[in-house]
């Protein structure tokens, strides 16, 4: 019986606190923002450690044998930091999934959360979503949402490498993100 109090009660406080949730909250919300549409750009690095801040979650049984270790799945959380060095101003985290999902060449689907940690933000987080053909220089992934100071974005990434370890499975990546949002 405490157990159903001690939930009734943070059910309780969670909905008195997120009252901004709330449908009608939103839609009140978008209606004062309908015409003032902002556009954002960022700039930052991202740092993929294998086995550190990514870790494998599943794999078919012909993967190891793949050249493009196709059925490879991954679940990651990663740093993002202002600067190229790892050791750099941390800005947030990418956290999320990305699978191995191409036999012809090495091409990554990747579903994650850029969640920003700094500054103006701080709780803020932006939805991306795509192929990623890892080998190439230069590619981009869709922003296809955000929340807080980018709530309803949608955009693009454009990400190049300025580190890869293809054996390790180390990388760092530089992205330029361009985001329109309310």
């Amino acid at each position: 019986m405490m157990y159903v109090v001690v939930v009734s009660a943070a059910v309780l406080a969670f909905s008195c606190n997120a009252a901004d949730q709330q449908p009608e909250d939103v839609k009140k919300w978008l209606e004062q923002r309908e015409n003032h549409k902002k556009i954002t750009k960022l700039h930052f690095y991202f740092h993929e450690l294998r086995e550190r801040t990514s870790t494998l979650v599943a794999q078919a049984n012909s993967s190891a044998t793949s050249p493009t270790f196709f059925g490879v799945t991954y679940v990651m959380d990663d740093p993002l930091t202002a600067g190229p060095e790892f050791t750099s101003e941390p800005v947030g985290r990418a956290q999320g999934l990305y699978a191995s999902a191409s036999k012809e060449e090495a091409g990554l689907v990747c579903v994650f959360n850029f969640v920003f940690t700094n500054d103006k933000y701080n709780g803020s987080s932006l939805s991306i979503f795509g192929y990623n053909p890892t080998l190439r220089q230069s590619r981009e992934l869709v922003v296809v949402g955000g929340t807080g100071v980018f709530r309803m974005a949608r955009g693009v990434a454009v990400l190049s490498f300025v580190y890869f370890d293809v054996a390790g499975g180390n990388a760092t990546v530089e992205y330029n993100v361009i985001v329109e949002h309310y």
